[in-house]
């Protein structure tokens, strides 16, 4: 059965990652891209024909510009809607966003038509949101559950309570969802279920303990 974690040890396992056994954050965040992209590969119920990247300004987001610079570099069309002050994003997501920009990857802006992509990439939020999604994040949730397009959500869905599965305002509903490292323990939860869909849990080498433990997929 797979193991599934609270946030709070999910932030303690990255730390623990980067500071002390000293695998540096931008490697594991190209490891997650790597992963992510892949698990959007092999689930055939996905039309990456046209991609829309939804980027908030933290590490989740710069997951996003990962998979965004993977598609890109291997034949996809892609375009990137960043939401959030740039001015605030990690620093992880500037080195991603300056690498975007030497590809050349288009952005898009809040008036974007979701309806002209075939599939959208939420990397909006990660597992540790704690209050209720508002402002331009909601707008784009909401424009994004209303798509054609189906979603892959990266880490949980934005707006979504990693420990308890409640939504936090408002929630992606997402086809496919890249969990990294552990499952969270609300995304197995019933009220969780209609927004995660296929759970695919990537190992990108943060362990809880010294031993490998298998990456697998949540049916």
């Amino acid at each position: 059965m797979t193991q599934t974690i609270s946030v709070e040890e999910s932030r303690q396992l990255d730390a623990k990652t980067i500071n002390e056994i000293g695998i540096p954050s931008m490697v594991l965040m190209e490891r997650a891209g790597i992963k992510i992209y892949e698990n959007m590969l092999d689930n055939k119920d996905l039309d990456l024909s046209k991609v829309l990247i939804l980027a908030g300004t933290g590490n989740n987001g710069g997951d996003g510009l990962v998979v965004a610079r993977l598609l890109v570099t291997h034949g996809y069309s892609v375009h990137i809607l960043t939401v959030g002050n740039p001015a605030h994003a990690s620093d992880d997501h500037k080195a991603q966003a300056k690498i975007c920009d030497y590809y050349e990857i288009p952005k898009a802006f809040l008036n974007e038509d979701f309806n002209q992509y075939t599939i959208l990439v939420d990397g909006l939020f990660g597992s540790g949101l704690s209050r209720n999604v508002g402002g331009d994040f909601a707008t784009v949730i909401d424009k994004a559950n209303a798509a054609d397009a189906n979603t892959h959500a990266i880490d949980i869905p934005s707006g979504l309570n990693g420990d308890t599965g409640e939504v936090m305002g408002t929630a992606i509903k997402a086809a496919s969802t890249s969990t990294i490292a552990y499952a969270k323990n609300g995304m197995v939860t019933e009220q969780a279920k209609p927004y995660t869909g296929k759970i695919y849990v990537d190992d990108i080498g943060i362990y809880r303990g010294k031993r490998f433990e298998e990456a697998s997929l949540i049916n």
